[in-house]
Order: structure tokens, then sequence, then C-alpha cells
């Protein structure tokens, strides 16, 4: 899960029952379970892209530093040296390893999953960090988001002479590449930072113009879904994924009902209102509620457009709210499932 991006009201009710599942925001690789059937959106799990892997840009620099940046809550950081980097979510590792500085990272995330960062420590669970974890391992640079916590954590690390650098959640498309060169400016490789913005875009846009021209535009609600604890959540307007959905020339069912911010408890009263023609849902959340066997058994599900057709699109949690340089594949995973385009 950022990703990316499950903030507002309900963050502190997402945090606990990601505690208590053992899951990250992101970064869970199970897939679901559900049997596929009908035509559109795929209902066997998201469409296969290889390994789970970050492909680095070529040639990437070296940093230089000092560097003076500014961190989103409004403090003005200067590092000095980037040997012993932890990035605090899945997104920001993603990222750094993307610049090609993966080799200087000493810990992660739990929603880390892709495969050159496997084997380093755990060392935030659910934007909970753990200060003392972090500083065992002897930074030299932090990068947190916004939504890392709680505050006392943070505060130790800074009070132990860490520089930490704070950058904005991202809620859409259009954050993808503030991210990369708020990160990148951290590292004193704005130049990679810039490369790899590039990059991004041009894919992200190739995704796009190769979208068929389609009459059926599928209203399609968001599900944030952890079986074991008991959460059932329909995302609104600020749940971030409308803008993926948007640009895959969906409409964001749970938005265009009238829910304006992150998340609401699910209901039948809110998904009749949604009416969505699919189901949007990260492969551990399905799989923690039993698959699509499951997931039509929670009260309103069976009733809606997307749970008579048994309609439901799933991406992996470690990628789908990242808004990084994976966007793309993440997008065009939702094209392919949506309408069932070639990849």
């Amino acid at each position: 899960m950022r990703r990316t991006r499950l903030a507002g009201a309900l963050t502190a009710v997402l945090a606990l029952a990601l505690v208590a599942t053992g899951c990250g925001g992101g970064g869970g690789q199970a897939g679901p379970d559900g049997a596929g059937n009908g035509t559109g959106a795929s209902t066997s799990g998201p469409a296969s892209t290889g390994p789970d892997r970050v492909e680095p840009i070529t040639d990437p620099a070296t940093p230089r530093l000092p560097v003076t940046v500014p961190s989103a809550d409004g403090r003005r950081v200067t590092v000095t040296s980037t040997e012993r980097v932890v990035p605090l979510s899945g997104s920001l590792s993603e990222i750094v390893f993307t610049l090609g500085l993966g080799g200087h990272v000493v810990a992660k995330d739990v929603t880390a999953t892709f495969e050159q960062a496997d084997g380093l420590p755990v060392v935030t669970r659910a934007h909970d960090v753990s200060a003392e974890s972090v500083l065992s391992l002897r930074p030299t640079l932090v990068i947190a988001e916004g939504t890392t916590g709680p505050a006392e954590a943070i505060a130790q690390i800074r009070e132990a002479g860490v520089p930490l650098v704070v950058v904005a959640p991202a809620k859409g498309l259009a954050d993808v590449g503030t991210r990369i060169d708020a990160v990148a400016a951290a590292l004193g490789v704005p130049g990679s930072g810039e490369t790899l913005k590039k990059r991004t875009q041009q894919r992200i846009d190739a995704v796009r113009k190769g979208i068929p021209a389609h009459a059926e535009h599928p209203r399609v609600a968001f599900l944030y879904l952890r079986g074991s604890a008991a959460v059932y959540l329909l995302g609104g307007a600020e749940s971030g994924a409308s803008s993926l959905l948007e640009a895959a020339g969906a409409i964001d069912a749970g938005k265009e009902s009238g829910l304006t911010k992150d998340f609401t408890a699910i209901t039948s009263e809110a998904l009749a209102k949604a009416a969505p023609d699919a189901i949007l849902v990260m492969s551990k959340g399905l799989g923690s509620v039993g698959g699509i066997d499951g997931l039509v058994k929670i009260p309103g599900i069976a009733e809606t457009p997307a749970g008579t057709d048994r309609r439901v699109v799933s991406v992996d949690d470690g990628v789908l709210l990242n808004y990084g340089p994976r966007t793309d594949r993440v997008l065009k995973s939702l094209v392919a499932q949506l309408y069932g385009e070639s990849k």
C-alpha cells in the first residue's frame, strides 16, 4: 500500500488495521483466489508484469553534496552524506532505487516489496516508524512521508542529528514528477531526477495514448479491504485512486456518488448509490476476504452491477497508489483488466 495516500479522517483506523493484519499500506504480494468469469475486468488477479523489480536509470549520477533542500513540513534540511539512506515508505524506496542509489539504502518500510529491497531490515509498518531501529543503522539521511509518525519518533531521529527530509504525499498522477524531484534533490542528484521524471512521464503518456476509444466508461469503486481486521472501506474523491481510474477512461464511482473525502465504511446504501460496474482492490486485500467468493458476501456488494458480474480489478498493494516510477505499469494493468486489452 501510498500508498501511498490513505490519509484523512480514517488514517488511524487504517493504520490499526494494517498493524493487526501484519500488512502495510501497500506491499502485499499475495494474489486473489477468486475464479474468473464473464467479460471485462479480470477476476483472477493482476495481469503479470514479470518479476517485481524496479528499473534503475542508466548512468546514474554521483551525489553532489552538501545540499540544502526544503522539507514538506516547512523546514530546510542540509544533507552532507547519502552513504546510509533510510526511506520510510515503499514509494520513497522505489524512487531511491530507480535513481540508481539502491546500494546506499540500509533499511526499508514493510511496503518496499520489490526484489532489489529483499533482505533489508524493516523499520516502519503502517506509517509507524521505530526511531530506535532507524538510529541503530547509523543513517546519514532519512526520507519520510508526510504521514510517517509518530511525531515523537520523527523528533527523536532529528534530535540525534540525522538529516530528515519529509516528502509531500502523492494524491494523483500530477504528483509523480514532484516526488521524484524532491527525492532526487535530497540525494544530491537533481540531474538523475530530471532523467527519471522524463522517462516516467513518457511511459505514462504512452500507455494513455495506447488506450483504444471505448464507448464504455465503466464506473469503478475502489475498496480498501482487510478482512482479518474487519475493515471494509469505500474510496471517495481523496482516496488516491481517482486519478488512475480517470486516466484509464473510467469513472471513480465513489467520487461520482458524492463521497468527497478519502474513505467511508462500506454500507449497502453507499454501494447502491455508487453503483459500480467494476471494483478495484489491492491484491492482498482481496485475498484477505477470501477472493471473489468472499468479496461478494460483504453486504451490498452482490447487489451492485460489479458484484453481479463478479467484475473485479486487482493490483499489487506495493504499487497501486505509489505514484512513482512504475505508475505506467499500474495504469497499463488497469486498462488491460478493465477492457481486456492485450499487454
